[in-house]
């Protein structure tokens, strides 16, 4: 074999492998700066092939194994790609079915992750898990500023999830107040995590992350991850 044939077979055979190697790795480009489809790599793959093919050494020729893993492999980064591009679909779909599904949670009650109480005119709303029973529930409503402005002792509660209520008309300390609360049963700490209470009064998704949202009476915005309950 010539010389020029063993030169353009070496230089197909490189070529080839640089472009199996860069797509098995989950490249999307045929070199550095040259962005490529899954079609695109493929007529670039097959003309490769071919060049290789034609250029081989007779004495020698390609191994049907290298050649079909090489195949294999350029069918297996289109499959790859199509898969990704139809979970992107897919992931869309769901997202509106979610929303339409969610919409039911219009006008229900909502426990989420938080301790900001919830007001309609002087009534302010908030919830709390409890560890366990207690005959003493304190509730410390707090200022913006962090300021303690009331102390409410709003008896004793079950295990579990518990709604309360106080009076914010005595409240003075502005803007939006938060809450602390602690619980006793015999004189013995009981865990207590304070809870948001509120009502749904929208459902979207959130374009950047396609995760469902839910907006609260009041404009207040927060994940459906953050719901606790629904009552």
């Amino acid at each position: 074999m010539s010389t020029s044939s063993v030169t353009n077979s070496t230089s197909a055979n490189s070529a080839l492998a640089s472009l199996i190697g860069s797509s098995g790795s989950g490249g999307a480009t045929a070199s550095s700066n040259t962005p490529t489809t899954a079609a695109a790599e493929s007529q670039q793959f097959l003309k490769l092939l071919v060049a290789q093919l034609n250029n081989q050494d007779p004495m020698n020729p390609m191994d049907n194994a290298q050649m079909t893993s090489q195949i294999a492999q350029i069918n297996t980064v289109q499959g790859i790609q199509q898969l990704n591009t139809s979970i992107g679909s897919m992931a869309g779909q769901f997202g509106s079915m979610q929303v339409l599904q969610s919409a039911s949670l219009v006008g229900h009650g909502v426990l989420t992750s938080g301790n900001t109480i919830s007001a309609n005119g002087t009534d302010g709303m908030g919830a709390v898990t409890l560890g366990g029973a207690a005959d003493n529930v304190t509730v410390q409503l707090v200022s913006p500023g962090g300021t303690v402005m009331n102390t409410y002792q709003v008896g004793p509660m079950a295990a579990g999830n518990n709604n309360f209520d106080v009076d914010l008309s005595q409240y003075t300390g502005g803007g939006t107040p938060t809450f602390t609360v602690t619980a006793t049963n015999a004189g013995k700490s009981v865990t207590a995590t304070p809870l948001v209470r509120n009502t749904v009064s929208a459902v979207g998704n959130n374009p950047t992350t396609n995760a469902l949202t839910l907006t609260l009476s009041g404009g207040t915005t927060v994940p459906y991850s953050s719901v606790v309950a629904i009552q």
